[in-house]
């Protein structure tokens, strides 16, 4: 029997503004505007010793720290988000994360009351 492989999830929420100077005249998103964001982050790989690929609680407070990093913030002032595209922000929450969690296997970032998402693979 091959070792089973699991893969753990936290979500948390957070609320910013931005705008997006890039891109065709005219877009609504050139101005400043705000979203409430749902970021889900998933950690994958073999049950450690003590039975869970990552211990939950870990996991929900690194994430929850890092929106709240964001929240109720201008993501244009942050950096490596100057242009603060979901995919960006995907990224700006790999890269704090994966230090604390090697198995990080997805972002997921998104808009829900407008149905937008983008997910990372990594």
């Amino acid at each position: 029997m091959t070792t089973p492989i699991f893969e753990i999830t936290k979500a948390a929420t957070f609320d910013a503004a931005h705008y997006i100077t890039e891109g065709p005249e005219h877009r609504p998103y050139t101005n400043l505007h705000g979203h409430s964001f749902r970021v889900e982050a998933t950690v994958r790989g073999e049950a450690q010793p003590v039975g869970w690929v990552a211990d939950l609680a870990d996991l929900d407070s690194a994430l929850k720290s890092v929106a709240g990093e964001l929240d109720h913030g201008l993501l244009n002032d942050k950096p490596g988000l100057e242009r603060p595209t979901l995919e960006h922000i995907c990224l700006y929450f790999a890269e704090r994360l994966r230090p604390t969690f090697p198995g990080l296997s997805r972002v997921v970032v998104s808009r829900p009351t407008i149905g937008e998402s983008c997910a990372l693979s990594l």
